[in-house]
This record gives structure tokens, sequence and C-alpha cells, in this order.
């Protein structure tokens, strides 16, 4: 199963405009858009220009951080498999499949690769011009266990006992099997090491989200200026398509209209936007593999005054979870801000209207570690506090199912004074950009 955000990257949008097109055409699974661009799409230009891509030394502190890390939490070794974390320390960019490649960072020597003999030349390419260069590349062949290359490296750098950390993401199968492998290793979660790093932005990667953040509110105030009656959810999804086109940046957007905005994740039902529906657009675009995620609500018209007011209640609560969000305090007490503002304005008990959690972490993933929740499901992050550098997505919402639901979503990072915004929130329902 894919989610919405992994939709987003699957499909996401060249910068040509042809292209552009062609992914308009996939993402509403019809004709490629015909005629002419609206004026306030075509106006758009490209702001890739602006987006300094992470460097290898960056990397080499990332890594170093990660073994820091490694001593305080008492292991050994951390292995990565394909996927986000594997980009952040080392800017390899690898998909899992039934076929391991991965890199062992131990806490004390050198990494190395674990690679198939057939992706030798691929993995190297990869390697090029990176924090590991040099490193040492193991093959194995297709009758061979890659899980023994991986244990026969571990003892090549003392390493036959003692606890070796698995990204959370990597697949059971290869936990296990390093695990037998190498059985005088205690195999644990490498999260407290991964996210203990990817959890804190420093101040690139932060330009990074706010670049990306500033991104997607453009596309999305372009694409307002050119909704029109009777448009499909999908004839906007290409709109969103064509902007994010323009502006240099992969990206996409659910979009849900009328009751359909009850859905905090919305339906594939059919929906047609008309005069007085309300509106919600939400997700983001990746720049130099950092994201935005922003939610805008709105009314084509005239809103009613029960919008306007559950509108009002929303933006009030996400003003609250801001507020509370700063140095050192609990992660739940930022979801708590917020849900007692919807709750005391009637609109509870608990998750009843307000169905979800405030906030996510987000950075290279748009959803990851920290999350902004009372009774994390994690045990790791239990006694996490907020901390300057990170990001969170601040979100709330009221979902009135069979009528209308709105969320305002914008990204927040803790400063050591408190927490600010990427973007302004949305001023009003009717004019969610400003008048």
């Amino acid at each position: 199963m894919l989610s919405r955000r992994s939709f987003l990257w699957l499909t996401a949008a060249a910068t040509s405009l042809p292209t552009m097109r062609l992914s308009a055409q996939r993402a509403r699974g019809g004709e490629p858009m015909s005629g002419p661009l609206p004026p306030s799409i075509a106006l758009l230009t490209s702001m890739r220009s602006r987006a300094r891509p992470i460097s290898a030394d960056e990397r080499r502190g990332r890594i170093e951080r990660a073994k820091k890390i490694m001593g305080e939490q008492k292991i050994d070794a951390i292995i990565l498999a394909g996927g986000t974390s594997l980009n952040y320390f080392t800017g390899i960019r690898w998909g899992n499949s039934e076929r391991l490649t991965a890199v062992i960072i131990p806490r004390v020597g050198n990494p190395y690769i674990v690679t198939p003999a057939f992706e030798e030349d691929r993995t190297r390419e990869q390697l090029a011009g990176g924090p590991m260069e040099h490193t040492d590349v193991a093959i194995w062949q297709e009758d061979e266990s890659p899980f023994d290359r991986v244990a026969q490296g571990l003892k090549d750098r003392g390493i036959a006992t003692g606890r070796l950390g698995v990204e959370e993401t990597a697949k059971f199968v290869f936990a296990d099997s390093i695990a037998s492998a190498a059985p005088g290793l205690h195999v644990t979660s490498a999260t407290p090491v991964t996210a203990g790093c990817r959890m804190i932005k420093d101040q690139h990667e932060l330009d990074l989200m706010r670049l990306a953040c500033e991104a997607t509110l453009t596309c999305y105030e372009a694409v307002f200026k050119a909704l029109k009656p009777g448009m499909t959810q999908n004839d906007c999804t290409g709109l969103i398509a064509a902007a994010y086109g323009r502006l240099g940046f992969p990206g996409f957007a659910s979009v849900q209209v009328g009751e359909y905005t009850a859905l905090p994740h919305g339906s594939i039902t059919p929906q047609t936007i008309r005069e007085g529906t309300i509106i919600m657009i939400d997700d983001g675009c990746t720049v130099e593999g950092y994201q935005s995620d922003i939610t805008r609500t709105f009314v084509l018209g005239k809103a009613t005054e029960k919008m306007k007011k559950v509108f009002d209640i929303v933006h009030q609560a996400q003003s609250a979870a801001l507020k509370a969000a700063r140095p050192g305090v609990p992660l739940e007490s930022i979801d708590a801000a917020a849900r007692t503002v919807i709750v005391n304005a009637g609109y509870g008990p608990g998750f009843k209207y307000f169905s979800h959690r405030v906030g996510h972490g987000m950075g290279m993933d748009g959803h990851e570690w920290p999350y902004l929740v009372k009774n994390n499901m994690f045990g790791w992050e239990k006694a996490l506090t907020l901390q300057p550098g990170m990001v969170f997505s601040d979100e709330p919402g009221v979902y009135i199912k069979g009528e209308f639901g709105v969320r305002l979503e914008d990204d927040m990072h803790v400063t050591p004074n408190g927490a600010e915004l990427f973007t302004p929130q949305s001023p009003s329902i009717e004019e969610p950009f400003g008048a």
C-alpha cells in the first residue's frame, strides 16, 4: 500500500511543462491538460536556483554525530538498508527489495557497504563524490548470503559481540537473518541514533524546508485563483501538478470537496467544485530531499456562518499549539493546547471531531520523528521534549461527518525562544491567502 506521501514522490513532476502535463494526465487518469494554462499558473517562475544541495562534508558530519550517539546508547554499529536514513547519512538513493543493499556504520572504524555483485557498478556510481566515496564494498552473488557479508565485515572491525542497531524501516527478514548470521550480536533498534540525528535540523535543512513551504503556498495561491465552479478534484490536482512544474519542484496535493472534507485523508469519490462549497487542499513538495506539508481549507464565494465559525476555532487552535511549542516542554502538551481550544468550543470530547494528533515531525520524510500527541505509541519517544531545530506540522482540524471539515496546516520549527511558522497562517475561509 502506498501512502499519500509515497504517491507524491512516485508521481513527482519534472520541471518541464510538457512532462508536467503528462503528470497531470496520470494524476487524473485522463487526457493531458489542453489549452493555455490559467494566468495565475502561467506567471509562476522556477525557484530551483534558490535551493543549495546537502554537501558531502555535511553528510560526514552526520555520520560523526551518529557515532557519538551510538556511544551514548551503547550501540556498536548500525545498519541502514534502502530508504531515507540511508540517503540522509550517505547521499545514496536506494530502495528496498528482496536483495539486501545496506551501509553498516560502526561506532569505531570506517563504514562499509554490502551490495549484490551485479549492482556493484551502480553502487560505486552513487558513492562517487559522496562522504563514503572510498569505502569498502562487499559484494555477494545470487547464490550467496548477504547477511554473512554483514557479519564478516563486523568481525573484521572487531565487532563479533555487542549491539547492532537496525534502521526502523528495514525489512524484518533482513534483521532476523543478520541475527542468525551473527549470533553473538544483540540486534536492536537504531532509531535512537537515526532519529536522534534526523530530528534536529541545522540551518541549511531549515532553509530548504522554508523554501519548500514557500513553494507550496505559492502553488496553492495560484491554483486558488484558477479554480472555477464545475471543476472536479482531479482538475484541481492537474492544476497543482502544472504549478509545481512551473516552480521547479516535484509535488502533489490531495483535493477534497464538500462533505468529503470531513474525512481527514479524503475520498476517491468523484467530486465537483461548486460556488459556496468548501474545498481542502493538502500535501506538499520536496526541495533537495526536504519536505513541506501544508493544508488550506477555503470556499469559493460565500461561506456559511457555521463554516466561518469552525474555521475560526481551528485557527485559534493552530495558534495555541504554536504558542505552546517551546524548548523543554513535553510533546503531548502541544496537542493538548490545540485540543483544549477545540473541545472548549463544543467540538469534543477527545478525538470525536478533532480525530488525529496535532502534528508530526518533518524533514526528509513528510512524517518522521517525533510526534505531537499524548501516549506516543513508540516507547523511545516518550521521554522526549521539544528541542531547538525540531520541525513539526501544526494541523488541528474539526471534521463534521456528512457536512464538512476544516483543517489548517502549516509547518513550524522550534527556536531557542519558542516556535515559528515557515509560512503565514491562513487569514480567512473566503480569502485564504489574503485579499
